[in-house]
């Protein structure tokens, strides 16, 4: 039995910070004793997702525990949006399984082949006397070996709940794939308000939403830190776009850059140090990089065409950007001190904001098709063109979730623009914000572990 701290960071608040220096995040790891799963590649061709059978959740203080629900929900859809599995909840079981709550003997694992899955998760929860803690326990099966996978155990604060459950998720992911899910990341994006444009955080599941900005300003393009902890962004605050930094609370807001013209799309170098950026300073815009302290700036574009939105090779040797210089946007790659251009993308008129993919092959981008906005990846050398999204007004923005998995955007499918995410090759698209709308320039964060 292990006992670690749960190290939420800076994503957590001051009074959760209090709590989690008296409570600890308990993991009990129960070794599989079936052989390892085949590991499973959601973006394959082939791939079926897997029935999952998701029983119901024993409250151990009954006469009920109130937070059995709440937790059966979360996971519930956690799994759903991971696209992994096809879940089989409470509602879908045969009738004389629907009752069935708590972790059962793996002697009795038979009672759960009607219920059509190849999975078994089921867990209990409990909350302790004083109502401000929790205690988590799960168990996997393998209904088809009729084999235990895992076990595992998570206790803290109430204020936590939710985090251990993303947690759990994570855990059954890594179990079935061979790799973390990413339940327990964030992702920013810019929301109308009023006449202005905040920026706003939410977890993975579009849950959890919290306002950063709120200087009843325009507040655009957010972009993550590599260490989670910081946000920028421009706002337009003093009137000229400019570019600002802010820690993931909204707390310690500085400006970097207050050059007159253009100070926006900023990119961080995958090592922290450095910001790629869009500049106007000489009458048109360039590719600039500069200091996460905004200094040292230094051109890396050249010519006459206007360059624009850059964003980093995971080994930080390359940088993807939009340049018109050939008469219509299109998406070169160039060495990150300004040298080796070269021309990506030849299919389509207009083609921007590239998103370059954690795993280095390819890069997502949106190109303009018959007059509306569409998402696309391409591969590196320029091969591999595919087309995401189709025939669902303007899909924009994309950016990849941090194991290169999903692909989040904006969308105006449904009316005004929200926020969706997809698998990395265009199935299994899904709503994430429950707003009205009014949501674009999504910016996934790394995991918090």
């Amino acid at each position: 039995m292990g006992r670690i701290r749960w190290p939420l960071g800076s994503i957590v608040t001051n009074r959760m910070k209090k709590y989690l220096i008296l409570f600890f995040f308990v993991i009990f790891i129960v070794t599989p004793s079936a052989e390892a799963r085949i590991y499973l590649d959601i973006n394959a061709p082939t791939f079926i997702q897997i029935p999952i059978v998701l029983a119901k959740w024993n409250p151990a203080d009954k006469p009920s525990s109130p937070i059995s629900e709440k937790v059966y929900e979360i996971l519930a859809n956690d799994l759903t949006l991971s696209g992994f599995f096809k879940v089989i909840d409470v509602q879908h079981l045969p009738s004389s399984l629907r009752d069935k709550e708590g972790i059962p003997n793996t002697s009795s694992l038979q009672e759960w082949i009607p219920a059509g899955g190849e999975i078994l998760l089921a867990g209990e929860t409990q909350t302790a006397s004083n109502g401000l803690d929790f205690k988590l326990t799960f168990h996997l099966f393998d209904l088809v070996e009729q084999k235990h996978i895992v076990g595992k155990q998570y206790e803290g604060p109430l204020q936590t709940l939710r985090y251990a459950v993303h947690r759990m998720a994570d855990e059954v992911v890594l179990q079935i794939t061979g790799e973390k899910g990413v339940h327990n990341t964030k992702i920013a994006y810019t929301m109308v308000q009023g006449a202005g444009k905040e920026i706003y955080v939410a977890d993975f599941d579009g849950a959890n939403v919290k306002q950063i900005t709120q200087n009843q300003s325009i507040n655009i393009s957010p972009a993550w830190a590599p260490d989670g902890k910081r946000i920028a962004f421009t706002s337009y605050l003093r009137r000229n776009p400019d570019l600002y930094l802010a820690d993931v609370d909204g707390k310690n807001v500085q400006r970097l850059s207050g050059y007159p013209g253009i100070n926006v799309s900023p990119s961080w170098s995958p090592d922290g140090k450095r910001i790629a950026l869009m500049m106007g300073m000489g009458g048109k815009s360039d590719i600039y990089l500069m200091d996460t302290n905004g200094g040292n700036p230094r051109k890396l574009t050249k010519g006459y065409g206007n360059e624009a939105s850059p964003t980093w090779s995971p080994d930080g040797e390359w940088i993807a950007f939009v340049s018109d210089r050939s008469g219509s946007p299109q998406i070169y790659i160039m060495a990150r001190d300004g040298s080796n251009v070269r021309r990506l993308t030849f299919e389509g008129s207009y083609n921007t904001n590239p998103s370059w993919s954690p795993k280095g092959d390819r890069i997502a981008f949106c190109g303009r098709v018959a007059g509306h906005y569409d998402i696309f990846t391409i591969g590196i050398d320029g091969s591999g063109f595919r087309s995401l999204t189709s025939n669902s007004n303007n899909n924009e923005s994309p950016c990849w979730s941090p194991d290169g998995r999903y692909i989040a955007f904006s969308s105006t499918r449904t009316g005004a623009s929200k926020i969706y995410i997809m698998n990395a090759n265009g199935y299994n698209e899904r709503g994430l914000t429950p707003s009205k709308g009014g949501e674009a320039s999504p910016a996934w964060s790394r995991r918090f572990e």
